[in-house]
């Protein structure tokens, strides 16, 4: 069905495109991030979307760009969500309010989470783009590493850091573990807290 069809009495053109898009793009999270990994191609994305190629195509030059779109809204998604845990927590309680944000983001809402971590292990057309995402979690881990006094120390552990909860999240959405959500997120709290006084220590 078009519902493009529905009165639009009152909304402007540039509006019309804005929620046609983002249509499009909730109905990309939903098809992408599919526990089986659903194939995302234009038609199945129009049909969950309620529109019609045409419309597809008013935002979007082909498929490659859309999934790369979508990719791109929820890293930054997650990019915020992180930001807004950390600078609104006290600094002792930094490293759980971050965990517990990338957790109501990635596991409660699975279909993001596995657009982030997993998606590019399945999807050509972003197969790097994880790559190019990491940077960002790294600088905000390493802003929260402030008792880490080397810069160089500081980096290296935030590289590690993302690296290793990057795997713990992508094998709890994928089942390979099965612990209980507290259990889960002591353990990623846990690991970062350690990381920064090991490092400390160290140095």
């Amino acid at each position: 069905m078009d519902t493009t069809r529905r009165s639009w009495a009152g909304i402007g053109l540039d509006e019309r495109r804005r929620v046609r898009r983002v249509r499009l793009l909730d109905a990309g999270i939903s098809l992408i991030g599919a526990p089986d990994g659903s194939v995302a191609n234009v038609r199945a994305v129009c049909r969950a979307a309620e529109l019609t190629e045409r419309y597809f195509y008013e935002s979007f030059t082909d498929r490659d760009a859309f999934v790369r779109e979508v990719y791109g809204l929820v890293g930054e998604r997650a990019r915020d969500a992180l930001v807004a845990a950390v600078t609104s927590a006290e600094h002792t309680r930094r490293a759980e309010a971050a965990v517990r944000a990338f957790v109501a983001l990635m596991v409660d809402e699975p279909a993001m989470g596995r657009v982030l971590l997993l998606a590019p292990l399945r999807e050509p057309a972003i197969s790097g783009r994880g790559v190019e995402l990491a940077p960002v979690f790294v600088s905000l881990v390493s802003a929260q590493l402030t008792e880490i006094g080397d810069d160089a120390v500081r980096h290296m552990v935030a590289v590690g850091l993302v690296g290793a909860l990057t795997s713990l999240f992508m094998g709890y959405l994928d089942g390979a573990i099965t612990v209980p959500r507290e259990t889960f997120v002591h353990h990623c709290v846990a690991l970062l807290e350690r990381a920064a006084h090991d490092a400390q220590r160290d140095g």
